[in-house]
């Protein structure tokens, strides 16, 4: 698999000005960039609203490739995609 992008679609600000995830999603990284989402994650969202995760996936085979402690939060969809990138 080519070079991908994890991403967060955020709810609402909450009162201490945090942005909750409300899901997780992978996204094929721009064309020539590594660290820039494309338009739609993997399961067909558009990328532009949310923000780009700073946790990166360590690449070692059979670890996941979102942050875990959002493991309960991770898009089927883009799980299927990403799961063995």
């Amino acid at each position: 698999m080519s070079e991908f992008v994890v991403v967060y679609e955020l709810d609402e600000p909450a009162g201490d000005g945090r942005l909750p995830v409300h899901r997780v999603h992978a996204a094929p990284a721009a064309p020539g960039m590594t660290a820039v989402p494309g338009p739609r994650t993997f399961c067909g969202r558009d990328t532009f609203a949310m923000q780009r995760a700073s946790w990166q996936p360590p690449g070692q085979p059979g670890s996941a490739w979102y942050d875990p402690q959002y493991a309960g939060r991770v898009c089927p969809a883009c799980d299927d995609a990403a799961g063995d990138g």
